[in-house]
C-alpha cells in the first residue's frame, strides 16, 4: 500500500480534523447508550428466565473476557484502517459494525470503483469520500432490515416456541450453533493460519472444559482463553 503524494496528505488532514471527531461522536454515543440500556434491561428481566444475581454477574464477566480475543483481531486491522482512513471514520465504522476486515474490504472496493488503489499515490479526497460512502452503504442493509423486521421475528419465535422459555433456549442455542459453524467453516476451508487458529481454539476449549472441573474459577474465562490461545498460535504460524 503506497503512502505518498500530496493527495494523501490533503485528504488525511481533512479526515483527522477535530470537526470529523465531533461529527462521529453522536453515533458512537448512541451505540454506548444502547449497550447500557440493553444491559440494564437484561439485568432487570433476568428473573424471568430463572437467573440469579450471581449468574447474571458471571454472564457479564464471561462476555467481557470472551470479547477480548475478537477485539484484539479488530484492533490489528484498525491500525491499517487508521493510517489510510483517519481516526474518526475508523472509530465510527468499527464501533457500529465491529468487523474491521469487512470495512477495510468495502473501503478498497470504493477506491477501486474510482479507478485507483486504496491508499495509493492517486488516492485523494474524492476517492476517500467514495470509500466512506461504500462502507456506509455496505452496512446499511442489515441495519434497515433489523429495524423493520426484528419485532416480527420475535412474534414468529414466540409462535414456534409457544411461549415456552426452555424451547426458546433450544431454538436460540441451535441458531447460534448453526451461525458459528457457518462462520468457522470458511476458515477451515481456507487452510493455513486460519485453519490452525480455528482448530487450536477448538481443542483448547475442549481441554478447558475438563480443566475447569478442577479449577472452577476459570470457567467464566475459558472461552476467552481458548480464543487467545488460538490467535497466538495463528500469529506464530504466520511469523
Amino acid at each position: 500500500m503506497l503512502m505518498g503524494g500530496n493527495k494523501m496528505k490533503e485528504y488525511l488532514e481533512i479526515a483527522n480534523q477535530p470537526l470529523m471527531w465531533l461529527m462521529v461522536a453522536p453515533a458512537i454515543f448512541i451505540v454506548l447508550l444502547q449497550a447500557f440500556l440493553i444491559s440494564k434491561k437484561a439485568v432487570k428481566n433476568a428473573d424471568l428466565v430463572g437467573l440469579t444475581k450471581e449468574e447474571v454477574k458471571s454472564a457479564f464477566k464471561i462476555g467481557f473476557v470472551s470479547g477480548i480475543g475478537p477485539a484484539l483481531a479488530v484492533f490489528v486491522v484498525m491500525l491499517a484502517m487508521t493510517a489510510v482512513l483517519g481516526g474518526p471514520i475508523t472509530w465510527l465504522r468499527t464501533v457500529i459494525i465491529g468487523a474491521a476486515s469487512t470495512e477495510l474490504a468495502a473501503a478498497t472496493i470504493g477506491a477501486e470503483a474510482m479507478g485507483v488503489e486504496f491508499g495509493g499515490a492517486d488516492y485523494g479526497i474524492t476517492e476517500y469520500a467514495n470509500s466512506v460512502l461504500t462502507m456506509v452503504l455496505n452496512g446499511s442493509g442489515w441495519l434497515i432490515l433489523c429495524a423493520l423486521f426484528t419485532d416480527k421475528l420475535d412474534v414468529l419465535s414466540h409462535k414456534i416456541s409457544g411461549g415456552d422459555v426452555k424451547v426458546m433456549g433450544i431454538i436460540g442455542g441451535a441458531a447460534m450453533a448453526a451461525s458459528f459453524s457457518y462462520l468457522v467453516s470458511g476458515h477451515l476451508i481456507a487452510g493455513g493460519a486460519r485453519l490452525l487458529t480455528a482448530v487450536v481454539s477448538g481443542v483448547a476449549m475442549i481441554a478447558l472444559i475438563y480443566i475447569v472441573k478442577k479449577f472452577p474459577k476459570l470457567e467464566e474465562h475459558s472461552l476467552g482463553i481458548a480464543m487467545i490461545i488460538g490467535m497466538a498460535c495463528g500469529a506464530a504460524y504466520v511469523l
